[in-house]
């Protein structure tokens, strides 16, 4: 089979994909709807196979790097779903107390690419904590469209309720200075933009491609905020100017970028929908302002 080329892929596939991954379409219709761009020698399985992440050959920090002590701890959620699982990450050799970060994942559970950024932010200089809200369900089921079965089953309140308790528990690790900050990529998005508005004492906030919170809330937001749009991502990106009007007028401290020509999930480097340019300046931008927020 000839290599596909993201470059000959029609905009309508990727915008289907994301119908598909956001519960908006089943598998059975977005085969359908995928069928009809099956033209020039591509197949349906072929462009299938093409979208679907891969998760083998694009992890960038190992589970065993030698510069982290990273592995599985879990914590107390009592008003959410009891004990959660999540993986928790930092510099072997750091020799202070280091600010910390939740890493909040996508709309099914913590896969291989969130608990990668989860070690990616530990090897920045910072502890982190990527939970998985799928725990109460036996935890992420290790492939994408079970998983996101799984968290289309779950009390979005109760996880909300679940990434706060993470919050809890760093802000009081040993490991950690006591300032945290959350970081969350599109369901992980809106939990970064939640949490902005319910704890008061966070730290700081960035949101890539996530959902805005209600004008009514933005007064209760303290934490500065850094949040990534996709100019491609029309669902998502369409709810900034009023969010923007709302932090405005509220007086909130914020930056934010809005990345050209390139799609929801870009910084997913496990996807054809992955920007190399668009996500190494978007992490290089998360990075520099945790540094400058938590320590």
């Amino acid at each position: 089979m000839n290599k596909i080329n993201k470059e000959d892929i029609k905009q309508e596939v990727f915008d289907l994909y994301d119908d598909y991954a956001h519960n908006r379409l089943n598998r059975r219709d977005f085969v359908q709807k995928l069928s009809m761009y099956a033209v020039g020698g591509l197949t349906v399985p072929a462009l299938m196979s093409f979208l679907m992440p891969d998760y083998q050959n694009n992890i960038q920090v190992k589970p065993d790097d030698p510069r982290l002590t990273s592995g599985y701890i879990n914590y107390s959620s009592p008003k959410g779903g009891g004990t959660i699982k999540g993986l928790l990450s930092k510099p072997i050799d750091a020799k202070k107390k280091l600010g910390g970060i939740i890493v909040v994942h996508e709309n099914r559970g913590l896969n291989p690419y969130i608990e990668d950024v989860g070690r990616r932010a530990a090897l920045a200089g910072f502890v982190s904590l990527a939970p998985d809200a799928l725990t109460p369900l036996g935890g992420y089921p290790g492939n994408d469209e079970a998983g996101r079965a799984l968290q289309s089953k779950r009390d979005k309140g109760e996880m909300e309720e679940d990434f706060i308790a993470a919050y809890n528990y760093l802000k009081t690790h040993p490991g950690c200075n006591g300032k945290v900050g959350v970081v969350g990529f599109c369901f992980g998005g809106g939990i970064a933009n939640t949490m902005a508005v319910r704890v008061p004492d966070l730290a700081a906030a960035v949101p890539f491609y996530g959902s805005q919170p209600a004008a009514t809330e933005v007064p209760r937001i303290n934490a500065p905020l850094m949040l990534h749009y996709a100019s491609l991502d029309t669902r998502i990106t369409e709810g900034w100017p009023a969010y923007e009007a709302a932090l405005k007028a509220n007086g909130k401290k914020y930056h934010a970028f809005i990345y050209q020509n390139v799609n929801h999930g870009f910084h997913n480097d496990t996807t054809p929908r992955y920007d190399k340019p668009a996500a190494e300046l978007a992490w290089k931008r998360t990075i520099d302002f945790f540094t400058e927020q938590l320590t």
